[in-house]
This record gives structure tokens, C-alpha cells and sequence, in this order.
């Protein structure tokens, strides 16, 4: 572990050195990828650093113990030594942590796509609540919410909602957050006071920047048509809303949220390039993406991940088996503890794989 630390330790310098390199700052495109890489490894080797420094302090006081000091002197010193001690494991673990194989994705903003599924209305409204949980949370993280497409209902609820989290780190935490959510409570609808289940699927993609994905305009089919709002009545009668579909691989986009055409067609450019960028990846990197499929958190959309049970006021995550009777401050977008767990697991395992 230690030999691989003072590898990174090394890289981190020699990118100090590359970064004033006037070469490298006149180049956009290496500025921006050693940039990248070194920002990814500072936490290792400030962590590294932490870690040598107090281990350099423990080896000193251990070596003064074996001098002569006076009883006073030799207290203060044990003192240090037990509290020095107690340092060095949790740094080392967390060392650990950090040297596991990074999702290159991790850092990235996302894309979130709700859709409602099984449950028609209350399929949808559940879709809204997902919505408003995850708005939350990104707010609570700092990061900012963005819609780029909606379909709503009458009732308030969405159809689908596909919308952006900008943020450092955003894909680290809300990748947990794919696959299919489940719903059991009594619908406003429902005289009879009966529990309904339904379920609203949940796609996390990373945001992919032009250089990872090359998209020929040529390839694209540009459409514009008059957006609509719920229930089919027209909101626009100019033509801004736009559906882009990209030629090679059939993946369709259409934005109509804003009332200007270039808009929506940006925030259409942004969804097709993350689909695009997943579908490359998927088919590109088989074994790596086998390999999140059965990691926590990774699975496909029709993986049932979580159920939200109103009646008593519990959430469960099924991939965990994590139980918490906390369904309305979760709502409320404090999905942290099941987060943090779900995190926790993924250290876990890959730790055991690097054992293994």
C-alpha cells in the first residue's frame, strides 16, 4: 500500500511541475486533463501527508521512552504516544478507501430521468415526490437542480421528469439512486381506503462533456414542433420545443420546457450526449460494466432498489436490507443516512475484491 502511496505522491509533483509548464498551459486540452488528474488524487496524498506526518511524531515519542526521563516526563510522553496511536488506524483504513479503483465518473454532474410506471396517476404523482426528494437533497449538498424536460399531470404529478444536478461529486452519491422505487400507500383517489402499490423508475446519468463523446451534427435529426401542457392543451404556438434524435443509434430526445427553440435545444444536446456517452460505455466496457451491475446501487432500471411504505411511515433499501422509519424527513430530501450506507457497502466489497 505504502509503495503505491509514494507512487501517487510522486504523480501529484510531477503534476505541480507539468501545470507551470508553459507548454502545458497554452495547451487547453492537457491543462484541462492534468488539472483532472491531479484533482482526483489531492485527497489521496494530503491524507498521505497527514498520515506520515503523525506517524513521524509517534516513532519520535515511542523513541523517547527509551531515554531517560524523569516519571512527569515520561506520563506526558505515554500520553502522546496513546494519542497518536489512536490516529494511525483510521487514517490507514481511509487510505485504503482512497486508493480503491475510482468510478471515472464520480465527479461528474448528472442527469436524472424519472418516469412513472406501474400505477398510471399514482404511478406519476410518486414520480413528482421522487423529484422533489432528489431537488432537495441537491440543495442540501450544495449542488443545483435543473429541469431540462417534463411531462405533467393534472394531479400534479409527472409522467417524467428528466432534470440536471450541477454539482462537484453529484454522480458519487445519486448513482445509488438507479433502478426501480416502489410505493405502497391509500391514493387520494381511493374511497375504499385501500393500499395501492406502484412504482416509478429512476435512470442516473453522468453528464458527458464533448471531448468523451463525438457527436457529428451531420448525425443528428433536428425536429421542432409547439410544446404542450398537461392533458394535451397547447402552451406555445410558436415552435421552440425540439426532439433531437441521434441517426447511429436511435437514441431520441425532446426538450419543450423553454419557451425559446436554442434553449431547448442546449438542454436536449445535453441529454442525448449523456445517453449517447452511456450506451458507448455500456457496450465499449462490457467487463466494467458487468461489474457495476453487480456492485450496490448499479443495478439496471427494473431493479426494485427501494420502497417507501406510508402506512408506516418506513423506507426500506432491498439491495442493503436497511429499514429506517423515517419516510417523511426522506422526502424531505434527507437521504444521507441511506446514502452514506449504500456508500459504505461499495467500500466494503471492493476492499474484500482487492483482498481477494
Amino acid at each position: 500500500m505504502f509503495d503505491r502511496l509514494e507512487a501517487v505522491e510522486e504523480r501529484y509533483e510531477k503534476l505541480n511541475e507539468l501545470l507551470m509548464d508553459p507548454d502545458v498551459i497554452s495547451d487547453t486540452n492537457k491543462l484541462r486533463e492534468y488539472s483532472k488528474e491531479q484533482a482526483g488524487i489531492e485527497e489521496t496524498v494530503q491524507t498521505y501527508r497527514q498520515y506520515k506526518e503523525i506517524k513521524g511524531q509517534y516513532d519520535e515519542a515511542k523513541e523517547m521512552l527509551r531515554e531517560d526521563l524523569d516519571s512527569e516526563m515520561r506520563e506526558m510522553v505515554k500520553m502522546e504516544v496513546d494519542e497518536l496511536e489512536d490516529q494511525i488506524p483510521p487514517l490507514e483504513d481511509k487510505l485504503r478507501i482512497l486508493l480503491l479503483p475510482k468510478d471515472p465518473n464520480d465527479e461528474k454532474n448528472v442527469i436524472v430521468e424519472i418516469r412513472g410506471a406501474a400505477g398510471g396517476d399514482e404511478a406519476a404523482l410518486f414520480a413528482g415526490d421522487l423529484y422533489r426528494m432528489y431537488a432537495r437533497y441537491a440543495e442540501a449538498q450544495g449542488w443545483r437542480p435543473e429541469v431540462i424536460e417534463s411531462s405533467p399531470t393534472e394531479l400534479g404529478g409527472f409522467k417524467e421528469i428528466i432534470f440536471m444536478i450541477n454539482g462537484k461529486g453529484a454522480f458519487s452519491k445519486m448513482k445509488y439512486e438507479n433502478g426501480a422505487h416502489r410505493v405502497q400507500r391509500v391514493p387520494s383517489t381511493e374511497s375504499g381506503g385501500r393500499i395501492h402499490t406502484s412504482t416509478a423508475t429512476v435512470a442516473v446519468l453522468p453528464e458527458a462533456e464533448e471531448v468523451e463523446v463525438d457527436i457529428n451534427e451531420k448525425d443528428i435529426r433536428v425536429d421542432t414542433f409547439a410544446s404542450s401542457g398537461p392533458g394535451g392543451q397547447s402552451v406555445n404556438t410558436t415552435m421552440s420545443a425540439v426532439r433531437l434524435t441521434h441517426l447511429p443509434t436511435g437514441v431520441v430526445v425532446s426538450c419543450q420546457d423553454e419557451k425559446s427553440q436554442i434553449k431547448n435545444k442546449e438542454k436536449a444536446m445535453k441529454v442525448l450526449r449523456a445517453r449517447v456517452y452511456d450506451k458507448f460505455q455500456k457496450e465499449a466496457e462490457a467487463e466494467y460494466a458487468q461489474n457495476r451491475k453487480s456492485a450496490v446501487g448499479t443495478g439496471d432500471r427494473s431493479e426494485r432498489i427501494r420502497t417507501y411504505n406510508f402506512p408506516q411511515s418506513r423506507v426500506t433499501d432491498h439491495r442493503i436490507g436497511l429499514t429506517l422509519q423515517k419516510l417523511e424527513q426522506i422526502l424531505q430530501g434527507k437521504l444521507d443516512e441511506i446514502i452514506d450506507q449504500l456508500v459504505m457497502e461499495e467500500q466494503s466489497r471492493a476492499m474484500e475484491e482487492a483482498g481477494e
